[in-house]
């Protein structure tokens, strides 16, 4: 399937900031299941000062925000070529290793909730798929799609505790159960082409875990399915902040107000 995307986020302030930095991945990676047939990515009241690939393989470009600037804009788009594999995205890349990707964040630390969860789940299975998917299944019926209710900031077991959520939050409680289990597991950044419309108001996140004999395996909690041809992968990481689309920091800055707009069409 051919995917056209259009992002644009614009970032406002009352007065212009002295300072302020931002890391942008929007920039899709080329992986099994997705290769890139044309990308662009622009930004107004900025200056692109490096591009780099972080320890995820993720494409990072650093931009400082330009003197007297009082707003920043990234616009990026292009089109991307996606193949249904499954879920099964096969053997493991990027410079960190499988390991490093069973350690704990502030976002995905297990608790007392991400602990009953998996107890709930229990280990009679027939194969380790077969028992992921009926953790996801468990934390979509314990933690309900509800968006506005929490924030980036929400934690794995504030997400539970609260008993609602959104994508970012079904993640972070998936790949933290996950890693209990004893299974590397990584945060997932993306767009999805939705069937009813193609404008969103954000982007979509998922988890991959490293399965034995299987290498990187998808799991949509709060669609409950493993990601298909729709999917368009950005970026990955530990949790969301290591894999967010934009990042960063402004230094004495005023009210700031935030825009996006996104389009995924076939």
């Amino acid at each position: 399937m051919r995917l056209k995307i259009s992002h644009t986020t614009r970032y406002v302030y009352a007065s212009a900031p002295p300072y302020g930095v931002q890391q942008l991945r929007l920039t899709p990676k080329v992986r099994p299941g997705q290769s890139i047939l044309h990308w662009s990515l622009d930004v107004e009241g900025g200056i692109k000062e490096v591009e780099f690939r972080d320890q995820h393989d993720n494409l990072v470009t650093l931009v400082s925000l330009e003197a007297g600037h009082s707003s920043i804009l990234a616009r990026s788009e292009g089109t991307v070529e996606t193949t249904d594999l499954a879920g099964m995205f096969g053997k493991h890349d990027g410079r960190a290793p499988l390991w490093y990707f069973k350690r704990s964040t502030p976002l995905t630390q297990p608790g007392a909730g991400v602990r009953a969860l998996v107890a709930k789940v229990g280990k009679t299975f027939d194969s380790d798929i077969t028992r992921l998917h009926a953790l996801s299944e468990t934390i979509l019926a314990s933690v309900e799609y509800d968006s506005g209710r929490t924030n980036s900031a929400t934690t794995a077991e504030g997400a539970i505790e609260a008993g609602h959520g959104v994508c970012q939050d079904h993640t972070h409680i998936f790949i933290a159960a996950a890693r209990l289990m004893g299974f590397s597991s990584r945060y997932v950044s993306g767009y999805l082409m939705m069937d009813d419309t193609t404008q969103q108001d954000a982007g979509h996140a998922w988890a991959e875990i490293h399965v034995p004999e299987l290498g990187w395996v998808g799991f949509d909690v709060s669609n409950q399915i493993s990601p298909d041809d729709r999917y368009v992968h950005l970026a990955s990481g530990l949790d969301s902040t290591e894999a967010a689309p934009i990042t960063g920091i402004t230094m004495g800055a005023s009210d700031e107000a935030l825009s996006v707009t996104l389009q995924v069409q076939q």
